[in-house]
């Protein structure tokens, strides 16, 4: 149930009202965007409304419970404050956004509609479109630790304690051709040869070119008739063009053969290897064996 303002209540029992559309969204990168469906930028609580930005909104989908509530904003891309590169690069990813209602005759007389950050973003060559989730999807995040075979902590971070600083796992490179902005062939490493696969899960972060300062996860590490061979997982923001330099980082798989062979970091090791899995669990003891009799497989 919404709480209107004395004011807005009297407005909207009128017999003619002036009402628009508001939204407000706040980037990862902490810019803060204002866009109206209103003729004329609205000004409210310091952030001002760009007019004309070409948004549409579809029905806001609420219920009761816990499901998440969505509601899709299309919008083209004729705004100076939107682009094409921004939104391949991210940046709108898990942004802020607020929905409001407002007199634009008296921007005071307002009432927040909705509140979330936005989804899943979908582009076209003129046009994109944003998934506004509500509030409530920030409970199917999963909390705390999951029990499971697979390490829970990421590469380098304080609980796994790999330096990734360390020669043997970063590496730097001169990008000599690319397929796609994703696929991207280099002569040799700086720090001298690696094993194909040894970036494999790693992180890729570029130190030059129009990508810089953009960081993306490797898919694959292969050594070819070319060259090596580095596939990112998705295309980079910005063209990458010869020349380009970068920084990537080792990969792991999570796995505790992984942790201890090729880091030498299985004191550290955030999973539990030794779960049984569920033919294991699920099965009986087995004759005279002792196999399943409760005690532990690893004494």
């Amino acid at each position: 149930m919404k709480s209107l303002s004395p004011l807005l209540q009297a407005h909207l029992a009128g017999p003619v009202t002036t009402l628009c559309w508001c939204w407000k969204v706040v980037r990862t990168d902490t810019t803060v965007l204002g866009f109206t469906d209103h003729d004329r930028a609205v000004a409210v609580d310091g952030t001002t409304y760009e007019a004309a930005t070409g948004f549409v909104a579809t029905e806001i989908d609420s219920s009761l419970g816990l499901s998440v509530d969505t509601l899709d904003v299309e919008g083209a891309l004729s705004s100076s404050a939107i682009g094409e590169a921004d939104l391949r690069a991210g940046l709108y990813d898990g942004a802020a956004i607020e929905v409001w209602r407002v007199n634009w005759a008296d921007p005071d007389q307002r009432v927040l509609m909705r509140a979330g950050t936005i989804g899943e973003v979908r582009r076209g060559e003129l046009a994109f479109t944003a998934e506004l989730r509500g509030l409530a999807q920030a409970l199917d995040q999963a909390l705390g630790r999951t029990y499971r075979r697979t390490c829970d902590a990421d590469l380098g971070d304080a609980r796994c304690a790999v330096d990734l600083d360390d020669p043997a796992f970063k590496a730097t490179a001169t990008v000599v051709s690319c397929i796609d902005d994703r696929v991207l062939t280099v002569a040799a490493f700086a720090e001298g040869d690696f094993a194909p696969g040894w970036f494999r899960h790693g992180r890729l972060t570029w130190t030059g070119g129009a990508n810089a300062g953009q960081s993306v996860e490797v898919r694959e590490h292969t050594v070819e008739a070319a060259g090596i061979v580095l596939t990112q997982w998705q295309q980079a923001a910005f063209t990458i063009e010869p020349g380009d330099t970068f920084t990537v980082t080792a990969g792991c798989d999570k796995t505790f053969a992984t942790c201890r062979t090729k880091f030498a970091n299985r004191a550290n090791f955030r999973g539990f290897p030794h779960m049984p899995g569920n033919d294991r669990a699920f099965s009986y003891v087995v004759g005279d064996s002792g196999e399943n009799d409760g005690g532990s497989f690893f004494s």
